[in-house]
C-alpha cells in the first residue's frame, strides 16, 4: 500500500476549497455588477455551502455504489460545468442556480479523496497521507481569501469563477490514470445507511465532529467581525484571520512528521487544547496580535484533532467506508451552521469576549470525550 495520496488528489481538495471560499470577498462587486442588494448576492454565498454541506451523504453512497474514481471525475466535470455557467451568468438568478449546483458537485471532492485514502493507505500511514489532503486544503483556503479579492478587484469577479472551473476540468482528466481501489460491497441504500447508522464507534464520531465544527468552524467565523467591532479596518480583519490557513498548512506538516511517534488520542489532545487556548485569549482580549495568535491555535487544532477525527472515521465502517466518511463531512458542516445561527445574537450585541469563553470552555469536555473514547478504541478494536 502506498504511504501517501496521489497528488492529483490534493490538487483536487485545493480546488474544492479555493472554489468554496473565493466567493466571499467577492460578494460586494457581485451585488454592484449584477446591481442587486447585497443581502441578495449573499445568497449565492449561503446557496453554495448549503448545497455543499447537504449533498454530501449523496456522494459517499454513490461512490459506495459506483466506484471513488467515476464519482470524483463525474463531480469535477459536473464542477466546471456550473463553474463555467457562473462566469458567464447573465443575472443573478442564473448565478445562484449555477453556484448551488456547484456546491453540491464540488461538496463530492473532498469526502470522496478522504475514502480513497482510507481505502489505499494502510492504517498506520492514514493519518500521514490525510495531512497531505489537508494542506491542499489549507492551500486552497489561504489562496481563495487572498488571490479572489484581489482579481475581482483588478479584473473581474467572472474570472475567480473560472479558474477553478478550468482546473476542475483537468483534474477530471488526470484522475482517470488513478487505479479504482476495491471496496467491500454493500447492497443498496438502505443496508449502506444501516451498516453505518447501527455503528456506535461511528455515531460517536460522527457526533464529536459536529461539536468541532460548532467550537472550531463556526465560532472561528466571528474573530473578523470581533476585530471590526474593536475598531479595526476590514482589510487587517481579514488578513489576520487569515493566519488560521498558515496555521493549518504549518502544523499539518507536524503532525504528519510526528504521528508516527505518538498514539492518536494524544494527537487529539494536543489539537483540542490548542482549541481551548486560543478562544480563552481572544476571550480575554480582542485585539489584532491575539486574534492572529488564535487563528494559528484554531489551525493547530484542525491539523492535530481534526485529522485525528477524520483518520477515525475513515475506519470505523469500512464496508461502507463512502458513506461513513461522507455523513462526517456532513455532521461537521451541520455543527458549523448551527453554531454560527446560534452564536448570531451575541455578535449582533457585541458580546465577543462571551462568545469566544463558551466556545473555549466546550473544547474542554470535546478534547477529554474524544482522547478518551479514541484511546477506547484503539485499545478494542483493529482499525481498518
Amino acid at each position: 500500500m502506498p504511504s501517501r495520496p496521489p497528488f492529483v488528489l490534493s490538487a483536487a481538495a485545493f480546488i474544492s476549497s479555493f472554489d468554496r471560499f473565493a466567493v466571499t470577498p467577492m460578494l460586494v462587486l457581485i451585488a454592484l455588477s449584477m446591481h442587486v442588494p447585497l443581502a441578495t448576492a449573499v445568497t449565492v454565498a449561503s446557496g453554495y455551502f448549503l448545497a455543499y454541506g447537504l449533498s454530501q451523504p449523496v456522494w459517499g453512497v454513490l461512490s459506495d455504489r459506483f466506484g471513488r474514481i467515476p464519482v470524483m471525475r463525474g463531480a469535477l466535470a459536473a464542477a466546471a460545468a456550473t463553474g463555467l455557467l457562473s462566469t458567464f451568468a447573465p443575472h443573478i438568478a442564473v448565478l445562484l442556480v449555477a453556484r448551488v449546483l456547484a456546491g453540491a458537485f464540488m461538496g463530492a471532492v473532498v469526502p470522496t479523496t478522504l475514502t480513497y485514502v482510507g481505502d489505499t493507505v494502510s492504517a498506520e500511514h492514514r493519518q500521514s497521507a490525510l495531512s497531505d489532503l489537508m494542506a491542499g486544503q489549507a492551500v486552497g483556503t489561504a489562496a481563495a481569501t487572498a488571490v479572489a479579492g484581489v482579481l475581482a478587484h483588478w479584473l473581474d469577479w467572472r474570472v475567480v469563477f473560472a479558474l477553478p472551473a478550468v482546473f476542475a476540468a483537468i483534474c477530471a482528466l488526470v484522475l482517470g490514470r488513478l487505479p479504482e481501489p476495491g471496496r467491500a460491497g454493500v447492497r443498496g441504500i438502505r443496508a449502506h445507511l444501516g451498516s453505518v447508522l447501527t455503528n456506535r464507534w461511528a455515531l460517536l464520531v460522527f457526533g464529536l465532529v459536529f461539536v468541532e465544527g460548532a467550537v472550531l468552524l463556526g465560532v472561528l467565523t466571528f474573530l473578523a467581525s470581533a476585530l471590526v467591532n474593536e475598531g479595526m479596518d476590514v482589510a487587517v480583519a481579514g488578513l489576520s484571520t487569515g493566519a488560521y490557513g498558515v496555521g493549518v498548512l504549518v502544523f499539518s506538516r507536524l503532525v504528519k512528521a510526528i504521528n508516527s511517534n505518538l498514539p492518536v488520542w494524544q494527537l487529539i489532545g494536543i489539537g483540542g487544547s490548542a482549541m481551548a487556548v486560543g478562544y480563552g485569549l481572544v476571550a480575554v482580549d480582542t485585539g489584532v496580535v491575539t486574534v492572529i495568535v488564535t487563528a494559528l491555535l484554531l489551525g493547530g487544532g484542525w491539523s492535530f484533532m481534526h485529522s485525528s477525527l477524520q483518520a477515525w472515521a475513515t475506519s470505523v465502517a469500512p464496508e461502507a467506508r463512502g458513506t461513513a466518511v461522507a455523513l462526517f463531512a456532513c455532521a461537521l458542516f451541520l455543527g458549523s451552521a448551527v453554531a454560527s445561527a446560534a452564536a448570531g445574537p451575541l455578535a449582533d450585541t457585541g458580546r465577543y469576549a462571551e462568545l469566544f469563553a463558551i466556545a473555549g470552555v466546550t473544547a474542554i469536555p470535546l478534547v477529554i470525550t474524544a482522547a478518551y473514547t479514541r484511546h477506547r478504541y484503539q485499545k478494542t478494536t483493529i482499525p481498518a
